[in-house]
């Protein structure tokens, strides 16, 4: 027995002909093996109306599902259709082998793990095998509800995302030839998916056609800007540049065996003395690209030369020394004449001066007593006596902890044979010659392997508490270390509740330390030798939103100009304190390591509260400043009360609106919560307000809700009635873009009293327009041309013209289903100078696909009036779609 359900849905030998029963059988296929309850079902088959029947007959389909069942051959095992409380249980005996979906994510997972492996030629037959097993779009021939619905485009997204992987890997394989047709007309069928035009532009350019390929560019970019009002994303931006300037990297190049493989069986070694170095540490895993790097570093090989100097930077904790350690002993027969490991910070952590560490090194190389005191009087300086004693030798000089160039400068050996592997937070960018390997945090993968390898069977035993430990401990790998350490010295406690015990972030730190591994302390030495400046801005910066933040917010933060935040910023970059990446106009975002913001707040917290909260104050203020501006550009006249942004006015931030809201959505909410939590109430409802154009836009609800919802207890505890009317008239909104009618015409009408309450003719206009268009999605037309009406004249009154094209246009959606073309017509045209006259390209672009929709003979009219097959979707506003009886979506969700 087979069932399928990436394509149309069925069931074989024999498929239920009657659409319910197939949606039933679809909807518990989805979630085989859960038990699916009865009402969720009810919903999924019949809505919001069910027939009073509707248990009674779901209680036929389900009969006749096992029956179907039961008539499995002979030898084959069917599923099996429990009723478990409360609800029903589908169970596949066999999934991989009997229903697609769970083969498909197999494949996929399989597949994606050879790309990262760098298998390309198996994960491209996998993607491929699992493409395979599609037969058209998820779920197909039956009738959606909303949970099939959700599935069906995440199954279908998924299909995608595969299919781009499968490209990738054969791109990698060098069949741009062959993929270049494919491409095309996957990028014909899908205009606006960015990553297929990438895809397309490489295999263009690698077969000779880099002028095509920059066509594909100008297309897309064109289809974008039309569309969406968004230009390309960087990646593809800078695609676009590297194929204008021909750039070498983007040719395909088939993959070399290492070079010098083939004679190192046959050379014979150099015996390799007894080593002086400490044991590397064990279970070291997940850097293996790093340590090969710095192996090739420093063997030379493929016409480089070794390298001299090796430094290898990062942040407290990463593995920098463990890393330098493998590497010593990986080289070992490369150093035939010893290899030693020196610490450059004494037992207090302060760093040696550059005679310590000469005099440290010559005790280690001569064999005297370290702790003994040298008697240099009359001898050469330290200096000249390391140049001496390591002049014709090979050795390797590992150099632990560096502070500052000048501390190993003169301990540099010549160039007869020996290196020297620094490490150190900081890059020692002014050594000359030294070639630099910067370490991060390990991949999830590695980290979770590094906690099994260290804490054994009770690690091994909780794959998900593992997963979860390691991301509690940014996949830093002294914190896993601890992490195991701590499991280990304590039997009695299992995975999970040591990763409970870590999601507290207030006692994260003092859990990560056992024996005389300290976390804490080890992160805290960078912030030690920090400066004053520095040390402020480290705790002050942890109020910024994560993952990252701009210059502009750690300007506000630090109460300080931009150029000075941005340099106290790059200070702790430098020293490994912060994090630094690409952001929108050549401005760069920081951001914090999960543990050293962990560590940054306790150190704001335990500075006091007073200077935190002025910070932050000061933070959801220039939030808000900057999302007005946004949204002025992003939204023209939503907001009736905000002046028009000024022509050549600057962009916040120094991106375009969308980029800006995108980069800063997270933090816009963040300071939203801040302020509620601080009692600044105007403040909370301002900042919302400047967010509801792009939530709007973007279709975030959640975020629209969770925002409006604080601004509403705040407008309420502060007593403002026109802040509640603007919240409520927001609120009606998103309930009319979810499809609650009933709500969005509860916060209308709340709105328009509180509105009439404060005389603002503008907001009760807006709030009758809203109003307006749920009866016209109502087909109620007589109401909703009344209410369009009286809006008009009130947007006149009170000299609002966006208003006055939104309530003008209604009226022509009115009069075109009242059969009155020529009406519409010349309404819509007076709305379209109206919007040309403000430079409002969203309503000139929307009013332009109106006419041109409707002027067509063909067009059919306008139908509002129930979801059945004929039911046409409408554009009603510039991207908010009618889709039948009172149903509104935004572009997000498509017409």
């Amino acid at each position: 027995m087979r069932f399928r359900v990436l394509g149309p849905v069925s069931l074989s030998p024999r498929t239920p002909s009657a659409a319910k029963p197939r949606a039933l059988l679809a909807t518990l296929l989805v979630r085989a093996g859960e038990v699916v309850p009865a009402h969720s079902l009810i919903d999924e088959l019949w809505g919001t109306e069910p027939p009073r029947t509707a248990t009674t007959t779901l209680q036929v389909y389900v009969s006749q599902l096992r029956k179907v069942l039961a008539e499995a051959g002979p030898g084959e095992s069917g599923g099996s259709l429990l009723t478990r409380a409360p609800g029903y249980l589908l169970q596949v005996p066999d999934p991989e082998a009997q229903f697609d979906l769970p083969l498909f994510e197999r494949l996929r997972a399989e597949g994606r793990t050879a790309c990262r492996e760098r298998d390309y030629e198996r994960a491209s037959g996998l993607l491929r095998e699992a493409l395979g097993l599609w037969a058209g779009p998820a779920l197909a021939g039956i009738p959606h509800g909303v949970r099939l619905e959700s599935t069906a485009i995440r199954l279908d997204e998924l299909r995608m995302e595969v299919l781009e992987q499968r490209i990738l890997a054969d791109l990698r394989l060098g069949r741009h030839q062959e993929l270049a047709g494919e491409l095309m007309a996957l990028a014909n069928e899908h205009p606006l998916r960015e990553n297929l035009h990438g895809h397309l532009m490489v295999a263009l350019y690698r077969t000779g056609r880099g002028s095509d390929a920059l066509r594909v560019y100008g297309r897309l970019r064109h289809s974008l800007v039309d569309e969406l009002g968004v230009e390309p994303g960087p990646p593809l931006a800078r695609l676009q540049e590297r194929v204008l300037r021909r750039d070498p990297a983007l040719d395909w190049r088939r993959a070399r065996p290492a070079q010098g493989a083939a004679d190192t069986a046959t050379t014979p070694r150099t015996p390799v003395p007894p080593p002086v170095l400490p044991a590397p540490a064990p279970g070291f895993t997940g850097r293996d690209e790093e340590l090969a790097h710095a192996e090739r570093a420093l063997r030379g090989g493929a016409g480089r030369p070794p390298v001299r100097v090796l430094g290898i930077s990062g942040r407290a904790g990463v593995g920098k020394t463990a890393l330098a350690l493998w590497l010593a002993h990986r080289t070992a027969d490369r150093f035939p004449d010893g290899q030693v490991l020196i610490a450059l910070r004494g037992p207090d952590g302060r760093p040696l001066s550059p005679a310590q560490v000469s005099a440290a090194l010559l005790r280690r190389l001569t064999g005297d007593d370290p702790g003994a005191p040298l008697a240099l009087q009359g001898r050469p300086e330290p200096a000249e006596q390391l140049r001496r004693a390591l002049h014709g030798r090979r050795m390797l000089l590992v150099l632990d902890d560096i502070a500052a160039e000048e501390q190993i400068r003169p301990l540099l050996p010549p160039a007869d044979g020996s290196a020297v592997v620094l490490t150190g937070r900081r890059t020692a960018a002014a050594l000359d010659g030294a070639e630099h390997l910067v370490l991060e945090a390990v991949r999830p993968d590695d980290a979770a392997e590094l906690l099994r390898a260290a804490g054994g069977a009770r690690m091994a035993e909780d794959p998900a508490a593992t997963a979860e430990i390691a991301r509690l401990c940014g996949c830093l790998p002294l914190a896993l270390r601890v992490a195991a350490a701590t499991l280990t010295a304590r039997p009695h406690t299992t995975a999970a509740a040591l990763a409970e015990r870590l999601g507290d972030e207030r006692t994260r730190l003092s859990l990560l330390r056992e024996g005389d591994l300290d976390l804490r302390a080890t992160l805290l030495t960078g912030y030690q030798e920090a400066g004053p400046a520095q040390r402020r801005a480290f705790r002050l910066l942890t109020l910024a939103p994560a993952p990252d933040f701009a210059g502009w917010s750690a300007a506000a933060l630090l109460d300080t100009t931009r150029r000075e935040a941005r340099e106290l910023a790059e200070e702790l970059v430098r020293a490994r304190l912060l994090e630094a990446r690409p952001g929108a106009a050549g401005e760069p975002r920081y951001g914090f390591h999960s543990l050293l913001r962990v560590l940054g707040t306790e150190l704001r917290d335990a500075d006091g509260t007073a200077a935190a909260g002025a910070a932050a104050q000061r933070l959801c203020r220039a939030y808000r400043d900057r999302a007005r501006l946004a949204d002025a550009r992003l939204a023209p006249g939503r907001d009736w009360r905000a002046p028009p942004a000024a022509d050549g006015a600057p962009e916040p931030g120094g991106a375009g609106p969308l980029r800006w809201f995108r980069d800063e959505a997270a933090g816009l909410v963040g300071a939203v919560r801040r302020a509620h939590a601080a009692g600044a109430w105007p403040l909370v409802w301002e900042l919302a307000d400047s967010a509801a154009g792009y939530f709007h836009s973007c279709a975030a609800w959640e975020e629209w809700e969770e925002t409006h919802r604080l601004a509403l207890d705040a407008a309420l505890r502060a007593g403002d009635t026109a802040a509640e009317a603007v919240v409520r008239y927001s609120l009606g909104t998103l309930a009319w873009q979810r499809r609650e009618a009933h709500r969005a015409l509860a916060h209308y009408t709340a709105a328009r009293h509180r509105f009439d309450r404060v005389r603002d003719r503008i907001g009760s206009a807006r709030c009758r327009i809203g109003v307006a268009d749920i009866l016209l999605g109502q087909d109620r037309l007589d109401a909703a041309g009344r209410r369009y009406g009286r809006a008009l004249d009130l947007c006149a009154a009170g000299r609002d013209p966006w208003g006055a094209v939104a309530a003008l246009n209604g009226l022509a959606l009115v009069n075109l289903r009242r059969g009155r073309a020529g009406a519409a017509a010349a309404q819509w045209d007076q709305c379209r100078r109206a919007a040309e006259r403000l430079g409002d390209r969203r309503w000139v672009e929307y009013l332009r696909r109106t006419t041109a929709r409707f002027a067509a003979p063909d067009h059919g009219g306008l139908s509002l009036a129930g979801p059945g097959p004929g039911a046409r979707a409408v554009e009603v506003r510039p991207g908010m779609w009618l889709i039948g009886a009172s149903t509104a979506r935004s572009p997000a969700h498509g017409p």
